[in-house]
C-alpha cells in the first residue's frame, strides 16, 4: 500500500507498491499521448528540433485559428480563454496551445519516469512540482470520464461506485480518482509546509 509523501534530508519521498507505481505511470503516459494530438503538425517537436523562435512565431501567424479539442477530456486540459467570444478564444489558442500542451506533457512524462526508477520514490523539488501539475491533469481527465462537474456529481459517483460490482469501470475509475486525490493532497501539504512565513526564511 502506498505511503504518504514526506520530506527527508535527501528529498521528498513516498512509497508505492510496484503495481501501484506501474498503474499510475501508465495513466500518466496515456494522458501525455492524449496531449500529443493537441499540437498536431505544428507541435512542440519543431522547437525541440532547434526551430528558430522567429520562424516558430511566423508559422503560428500563418496558421489558421485553432479549433477547440473535440475530446471533452482534452478540452478540460486545454480550456478556452473565453466562453463568450469563439473567435478570440481560437486566436488565443493558436498562440498558446502548443506551449501549454508541451508543458503539460513534459510534467506528465517526468512524473511517469520518476515512478519507473528503483524504489523508494525520491523526488527533487522540481520533480515534486511536476508531480502536482501531472496529478492535476490526470485527475481532470478522470473527472471528465466520470462526469464530475460539481461536488454533487462527486457524491453521486461515489455512491454509484460503492454500489457497483468490482469489475464495473465506474467503480475502478472512481477508486483511482480518490487515490490520486489522496496523493496530491499529501504532496501539496509537504510543499506548502516549506513556504516561508511572512518575512521569514523557508521552513524545512
Amino acid at each position: 500500500m502506498a505511503r504518504r509523501f514526506r520530506r527527508t534530508r535527501k528529498g521528498i519521498t513516498a512509497g508505492f507498491e510496484p503495481q501501484e507505481a506501474e498503474l499510475v505511470a501508465g495513466l500518466l503516459e496515456d494522458v501525455a499521448r492524449l496531449l500529443d494530438g493537441a499540437a498536431g503538425e505544428t507541435g512542440a517537436e519543431a522547437a525541440r528540433d532547434g526551430e528558430d523562435p522567429l520562424d516558430a512565431l511566423a508559422r503560428q501567424l500563418d496558421a489558421a485559428p485553432a479549433d477547440a479539442p473535440e475530446d471533452p477530456a482534452l478540452a478540460r486540459l486545454l480550456p478556452a480563454a473565453s466562453r463568450d467570444d469563439d473567435e478570440a478564444a481560437a486566436e488565443f489558442r493558436r498562440f498558446t496551445q502548443e506551449g501549454l500542451a508541451d508543458r503539460k506533457r513534459a510534467a506528465l512524462l517526468t512524473t511517469a519516469a520518476t515512478l519507473r526508477r528503483p524504489a523508494p520514490l525520491l523526488l527533487t523539488d522540481d520533480e515534486a512540482r511536476a508531480w502536482v501539475t501531472a496529478l492535476t491533469d490526470l485527475r481532470l481527465v478522470l473527472a471528465q470520464r466520470l462526469g464530475l462537474e460539481t461536488d454533487d456529481d462527486a457524491a453521486l459517483v461515489a455512491l454509484r461506485a460503492a454500489e457497483a460490482d468490482e469489475d464495473d469501470p465506474t467503480s475502478w475509475t472512481a477508486s483511482i480518482y480518490d487515490f490520486l486525490t489522496w496523493l496530491q493532497e499529501g504532496l501539496a501539504e509537504v510543499l506548502l509546509r516549506d513556504l516561508p512565513a511572512a518575512g521569514g526564511p523557508p521552513r524545512r
